[in-house]
């Protein structure tokens, strides 16, 4: 007998539309048609993990893979709360960034609550909330950033977390510390107020706040950040959240044990360790891409949103979808905005020159009807 899933499913689930991840990079290249794929679209670091985190990566022992990792990830938490000041147990490692969404929204939230985010951010946040059986309220940027008036309108009763991406991805903008401190003061205490810092090792502002440092000020505050990103261990899975020690330790309450694998636990750890030249070598890679980008696409007269982060975004002239799949003939990834509420805009990654010149030389050949459909 069939399961009946009308039954046994809620309503929120069977309506949600699940996320289709894209095909191994060998499959796609078969199905496109091209020799060489260049990944820009998942905002990826092109140099790769800092050389210590490699050299953990050669050297884990084989044997350990038989053998359970810390359930807690005990010393990197150790190591990222020596770095800010923090104690060990106001963090929590997790699977990924995607892993402490979930856990903040599943320790706060219950049934008829509610989050508020943008309607053009990282869009994790809506979806563990809408298939948690959570409203969320998405709040349209003003001029490409968060905004914080009509934010603090949409709050009602039974808004629980308040989610900001700073620097936003994939508009680059942020909030500098006045406006951030200003936001945390005006929230209280009756919501929690996420601030997900994945791109901070790329911001070069001077006014850019550290949420690390706030914490002690703003116990509303829950910190986001992750290996994936500056890191380049996206591979791996591994992201960490902090805050003020009781409100995470409700959320610890919520968090699955041994997520977290001993590899990635031991790369992330000597990545930490080995960051400062990885960093800088990183920033200067970002800058140079992004000044060639600008520059290339301005001769071609299209629009450009960047900011801080290690992407910027482009206003085409017709379909963002249409010209992924044009772009991929040509062996150049990028990401289609469409889902981001952005049509016509494509994201692409600050990587390589090499791939940054594939890009615009593929860009000219589409944008002038050399490349089929």
């Amino acid at each position: 007998m069939q399961p009946d899933l009308d039954f046994l499913t809620p309503a929120y689930v069977r309506e949600f539309e699940p996320y289709v991840p894209s095909k191994p990079d060998a499959e796609l290249k078969k199905l496109y048609g091209c020799t060489r794929l260049y990944r820009l679209n998942n905002n990826e670091n092109a140099l790769g993990p800092p050389p210590a985190a490699r050299e953990a990566i050669r050297n884990f022992p084989s044997f350990r893979g038989a053998l359970y990792p810390s359930g807690d990830s005990y010393y990197l938490r150790h190591e990222i709360a020596a770095r800010h000041g923090l104690h060990p147990d106001q963090i929590i490692v997790g699977n990924g960034a995607n892993e402490v969404i979930f856990s903040v929204i599943k320790a706060f939230c219950t049934t008829g609550d509610n989050i508020i985010t943008a309607d053009r951010t990282f869009a994790v946040y809506e979806w563990v909330a809408t298939f948690s059986g959570i409203m969320a309220k998405l709040i349209p940027l003003k001029k490409e950033g968060f905004d914080d008036e009509e934010m603090f309108r949409a709050v009602d009763s039974r808004t629980k977390i308040i989610f900001l991406c700073n620097p936003n991805n994939p508009t680059g903008s942020y909030w500098g510390t006045e406006r951030l401190t200003a936001f945390l003061t005006a929230a209280g205490g009756r919501r929690i107020v996420v601030v997900d810092e994945a791109y901070c090792e790329y911001v070069e502002a001077a006014d850019f706040p550290d949420g690390m440092k706030l914490i002690a000020d703003f116990p509303n505050l829950v910190v986001f950040r992750t290996f994936s990103k500056m890191y380049g261990l996206g591979g791996l899975r591994i992201g960490y959240l902090a805050g003020a020690p009781e409100v995470v330790d409700m959320i610890r309450r919520t968090c699955l044990v041994y997520s977290v694998n001993g590899i990635a636990q031991e790369a992330a750890l000597a990545a930490l360790r080995d960051d400062a030249d990885h960093i800088r070598r990183s920033r200067n890679l970002v800058r140079s891409s992004r000044a060639y980008l600008r520059e290339e696409l301005g001769k071609m007269d299209l629009p450009v949103i960047t900011g801080e982060g290690n992407f910027l975004v482009v206003r085409l002239p017709g379909s963002d979808t249409l010209a992924y799949r044009r772009l991929m003939k040509e062996g150049v990834m990028i990401r289609p905005m469409t889902s981001f509420r952005y049509p016509n805009h494509i994201r692409v990654t600050l990587a390589q020159p090499e791939a940054m010149e594939a890009f615009v030389a593929a860009l000219k050949r589409l944008l002038s009807g050399k490349v089929a459909g």
